[in-house]
């Protein structure tokens, strides 16, 4: 990269972003997708594969406030695609061999569905965590606050219940996110996490990936997926606030029916984060930065060769390609 006039290297915005699995990390570019996993033996195990979010991406994915749903979608999939090959990858022989054994339900499953039974299996358990995220931050807020506007003198003032169905709601994601950082294998994976961030910072800083530069770099990312949460509740919070709509489950079905909405709006802030750096954009960002000091933690130097050996292979050689 040239210098500027003050001798520093400018900042490259890169649209690489990742994610971190067990023992494990993510990246995805804009022609090529990595992860990249410690295995039980001390070696890292790198798998690649193309991906689609360069200039030739369908329309649906490029056009503002639309993208943000599918982009959100697409990510999902691929993440949890990711987190559950990394989980399957952490099994050691013992371990395999006592899986082989099956009983006699999982081998009418397994000579039913063949290799379809792990995608099946993805499917219901990403239907199910849909669900209970769908009844934890959406019905679950809004049947507190009904209770207490309901039987309280509180005035039925549609910005108030708003207003304290977006703080219960962050108050649960916040406590959900510290109560899961207490265990060690979470932690461990919000350790990776930090890998992931500060190798994308080196990164976009233009120094070289080495365990010893990625060190000095920051592991707070202003497109992080716990900002981009983040700023989702905050925007559902003014969303609803144009819901007249006393009713819990009725409200509730209104407030999955503006997710693509929420979500779209959210997902143009990130962008607008993710490549400025204004006093109010920094401003902005700042709660979801803090937040990231729960769900990120200082990796190790084993964690941080995991996360270069992620990101390399999702550089592209063309970096007009890898501009957010």
């Amino acid at each position: 990269m040239s210098k500027n006039e003050q001798g520093q290297k400018p900042q490259h915005r890169s649209k690489i972003g990742g994610q971190a699995l067990i023992e494990g990390i993510m990246m995805k570019g804009a022609d090529t997708g990595a992860m990249a996993c410690r295995l039980p033996d001390g070696t890292i195990d790198v798998e690649t594969w193309e991906e689609n979010n360069g200039k030739n991406m369908p329309w649906y994915r490029k056009c503002p406030f639309i993208r943000g749903s599918f982009n959100f979608v697409f990510s999902m999939k691929d993440g949890y695609r990711c987190l559950m090959k990394s989980a399957e990858k952490q099994m050691t022989e013992e371990e395999i061999e006592e899986e082989e054994e099956m009983g006699r339900f999982e081998q009418w499953l397994n000579d039913k569905l063949g290799e379809k039974l792990f995608g099946v299996i993805m499917s219901i358990a990403m239907v199910v965590g849909v669900v209970f995220s769908l009844l934890i931050f959406m019905f679950l807020p809004k049947f507190i606050v009904g209770l207490l506007i309901d039987y309280t003198p509180v005035p039925d003032a549609n910005m108030l219940r708003s207003a304290l169905e977006g703080v219960l709601k962050i108050a649960i994601f916040l406590c959900y996110m510290a109560l899961t950082g207490c265990m060690k294998d979470m932690r461990r994976t919000y350790e990776y996490h930090g890998a992931e961030h500060k190798t994308i910072a080196c990164f976009e800083a233009g120094d070289e990936l080495t365990v010893e530069n990625i060190r000095k770099h920051s592991r707070f990312h202003p497109r992080c997926g716990t900002s981009f949460i983040f700023i989702t509740l905050i925007v559902s919070i003014l969303v609803m606030c144009l819901v007249p709509i006393r009713v819990i489950w009725l409200r509730t079905i209104v407030s999955v029916a503006l997710l693509p909405l929420t979500v779209g709006i959210s997902y143009e802030f990130i962008r607008i984060a993710g490549r400025s750096n204004s006093a109010l954009t920094r401003a902005l960002s700042w709660p979801g930065l803090q937040i990231q000091k729960i769900t990120t933690r200082e990796p190790d130097d084993r964690q941080i060769e995991c996360a270069i050996a992620a990101l390399k292979p999702c550089i592209p050689e063309d970096m007009a390609d890898d501009q957010w």
